[in-house]
């Protein structure tokens, strides 16, 4: 693997004080969307999903507004409670197995230049002191459980669906957002016998601030402005991840300047493609 930018390895040596192997000794809790991958894990597989006839056309189009906004400006607890219901109605009655086939045939496309340089540098650090990696997500654990091995995670806990007959049935049985992650990290604690004051929890969102109150060491990762504002008022350290790299590729990333360029350029003109596709099916994004 190829090292992270200086930048991103001088900032990842800030938050690990001590990198030498050991036994697992406490866990490094990972949220995943813009904190692991830049963007919605939920909606990465929209693409694929319509090829195979799972979804029509307009759905993929919300869907790729809906990562867009997500991207540029964060999710509150109403938005992530309206894309949690959204998403349950449309997979009632999917085949869980063909969707398991095709996120892992679509895995490496879709997710794998999602994923941040910064993020893997800091998995890699974690796992070489010694530190169990979990990644902790709301998206269902279809999504999760795949891209938590690609990055070399030891374990993930994600929402799952209700499933009858091999098939979902538009309920959850456990929805893993909030107060809900915090409990889970509890749990996996209690379970590995760690000291929760020495686990560490990494997360983009003010949604997640249950979860890092419950360890020791919390740290924002491209944090939204609430989040950022907390962060600062407690004074718990704040990194900035911006360079997604092809993981099967592992291309070096381009200079801040030129990848913070391109990237804006991409957002405007999936902003301005979604606006005129809006305005052909003048369909809403909810």
């Amino acid at each position: 693997m190829r090292p992270a930018p200086r930048a991103a390895v001088l900032a990842v040596s800030s938050v690990m004080s001590d990198p030498s192997p050991r036994p697992h000794r406490a866990a490094a809790f990972f949220d995943l969307d813009k904190t692991i991958i830049a963007g919605s894990s939920a909606l990465a597989f929209s693409r694929p999903f319509r090829r195979h006839g799972l979804i029509s056309r307009r759905a993929a189009l919300r869907g790729a507004g809906t990562q867009l906004l997500l991207l540029l400006a964060g999710a509150d607890a109403a938005t992530m409670d309206r894309l949690r219901r959204r998403i349950s109605a449309q997979c009632t009655g999917w085949d869980v197995a063909q969707v398991r086939a095709i996120i892992g045939a679509a895995l490496d496309d879709t997710v794998g230049p999602l994923v941040y340089a910064e993020a893997t540098e800091l998995i890699a650090r974690h796992r070489a002191a010694g530190d169990e990696v979990v990644v902790l997500s709301a998206s269902g654990a279809e999504v999760v459980e795949p891209i938590a091995a690609l990055v070399g995670a030891d374990r993930c806990v994600a929402t799952r669906m209700t499933v009858l007959d091999g098939r979902y049935t538009g309920g959850i049985d456990r929805y893993l957002y909030g107060t809900e992650k915090a409990r889970a990290a509890r749990e996996i604690a209690q379970e590995r016998g760690y000291r929760l004051a020495d686990c560490r929890a990494y997360s983009d969102s003010i949604t997640d601030l249950p979860l890092l109150e419950a360890v020791g060491l919390p740290t924002a990762v491209n944090p939204d402005r609430a989040l950022r504002r907390e962060a600062q008022r407690r004074g718990w350290p704040v990194l900035t991840f911006d360079h997604p790299v092809p993981l099967r590729t592992r291309l070096r990333p381009p200079p801040p300047v030129a990848a913070a360029t391109a990237a804006l350029t991409v957002a405007l003109a999936a902003l301005a493609w979604f606006a005129s596709a809006h305005r052909r099916t003048g369909e809403a994004v909810g």
